[in-house]
């Protein structure tokens, strides 16, 4: 499915009605330093337009066009200073719009469109200064009844119809989705086998993300390097520590590519070798990872693949000496989560933690082809009285990126070892 057919499905659904959707704007590092432009997803996802600045309109059978750009225009002297530019030729020509224009028309084309429409569909709440633009546009719609013009009769969240859209992948968005989590997949690698005790998380940090521009991705998130202790840190992202013989390196990092995210964990010992009681805990967390990754199939639930995690864990904790009662009631009495704090993964897609909802009428939805999701148990032993000292501050987490398919599911990211003797035969080559 491309683009025009995901417009065409998209508008199929909202019948007589209007579906605005902006793109994200520049966001101000400091001073007159901005950061690194990334589209808005629904937007990319509906357009591929790569360009600030920029609004689609679909108005299904409207007689301007069903899909209308709104755009930059053509500057030479500021692209002269900021990079080329589409334009409104390159909107309909490059992009596929029936009709565009200048992005400072909204304000007057905008009501124009809304009127004699049944509904707006729109994302409110995202961008606040553009939520109170939809509003007056509606308002001044409906200051023209007396005329003969009908309103539309409310503004809708479009992300109830989209992000079920964009839940289920495309073959398309499958192979991109392939290629972010390769290129990952190399970084995690590369990561293995420079690291030595003594350099610096950000060290690290830096192999990875060098391996990610390098084949054309860019971080699909910020990068969690984390030693010893700060891996129990679920979202540590300083880097900025010194790793230490006798640690364990947590990397939580991805590549994007075409604005599709990859999202990888791996748990390895800056020295190479496991530790007796870090390679007890990492064997019980790829017990749950690789228990629950079997439980990704159609027609399972969201929720077998977190409670497989979750039951082997505890029961993994308890084999340990670490948890004293039973699996049962440290789930049930929320022991575990003083080691496991939270779920087994999340939907992936253009957003790393992507849109889709994760219940439906009958509790938490089943499985089906075409989803993405991460998984991504871990176990995390901050140093505390009540637990034995040998266990301090070793924090592992394990995580794929599995696609649910007809039969069962594809691990996208099989590209990077996991089991201690893989991790160890890698790191001493």
């Amino acid at each position: 499915m491309n683009q025009a057919e995901r417009r065409r499905q998209l508008m199929d659904r909202i019948g007589n009605g209007v579906a605005i959707i902006p793109n994200a704007t520049l966001q101000r590092r400091n001073s007159d330093v901005f950061y690194t432009y990334r589209p808005d997803s629904d937007f990319y996802y509906l357009t591929k337009f790569p360009e600030p600045e920029s609004v689609a309109i679909l108005s299904p059978g409207g007689s301007e066009g069903e899909f209308i750009l709104f755009c930059r225009e053509k500057d030479p002297d500021k692209e002269l200073w900021e990079g080329k530019r589409h334009g409104l030729q390159g909107a309909v020509e490059t992009f596929g719009a029936d009709a565009a224009y200048g992005y400072d028309e909204l304000d007057e084309m905008l009501p124009k469109l809304l009127e004699d429409r049944d509904s707006i569909h729109y994302c409110l709440g995202r961008y606040p200064e553009f939520d109170q633009r939809v509003i007056e546009w509606l308002n001044r719609v409906r200051r023209k009844v007396r005329t003969g013009v009908k309103a539309p009769g409310g503004i809708f969240d479009i992300g109830s119809i989209l992000h079920e859209m964009r839940l289920f992948k495309t073959e398309r968005e499958i192979e991109i989705m392939k290629t972010a989590s390769t290129v990952s997949a190399e970084a995690h690698r590369r990561a293995m086998q420079v690291c030595q005790p003594g350099m610096a998380e950000y060290e690290i940090q830096a192999e990875i993300e060098y391996w990610f521009k390098k084949n054309n991705c860019r971080t699909a998130y910020p990068s969690i390097v984390a030693a010893g202790e700060n891996a129990c840190i679920l979202h540590y992202t300083d880097n900025s520590s010194d790793t230490k013989d006798g640690d364990l390196l947590l990397i939580d990092a991805g590549a994007e590519y075409d604005c599709y995210a990859a999202d990888i964990t791996r748990t390895f010992p800056v020295n190479g070798k496991y530790t007796a009681q870090q390679k007890a805990v990492y064997d019980v967390v790829l017990e749950a990872q690789r228990a629950a990754i079997e439980a990704v199939r159609p027609g399972n639930r969201y929720s077998d693949v977190d409670d497989t995690a979750r039951l082997t864990i505890a029961n993994g904790l308890i084999d340990l000496g670490i948890l004293t009662c039973s699996a049962d009631e440290a789930i049930e009495n929320k022991e575990i989560k003083k080691f496991y704090m939270h779920k087994v993964g999340h939907w992936l897609g253009i957003d790393v933690h992507d849109v889709g909802e994760y219940r439906d009428s009958d509790g938490m939805r089943k499985l089906e082809p075409g989803m993405c999701m991460t998984v991504e148990p871990g176990i995390y032993l901050s140093a505390s009285d009540e637990l034995d000292a040998q266990w301090h501050g070793i924090g592992i987490r394990i995580e794929d990126d599995v696609l649910v398919t007809e039969d069962g599911h594809r691990v996208l990211t099989d590209g990077v070892p996991k089991s201690t003797a893989d991790i160890e035969a890698l790191m001493s080559g």
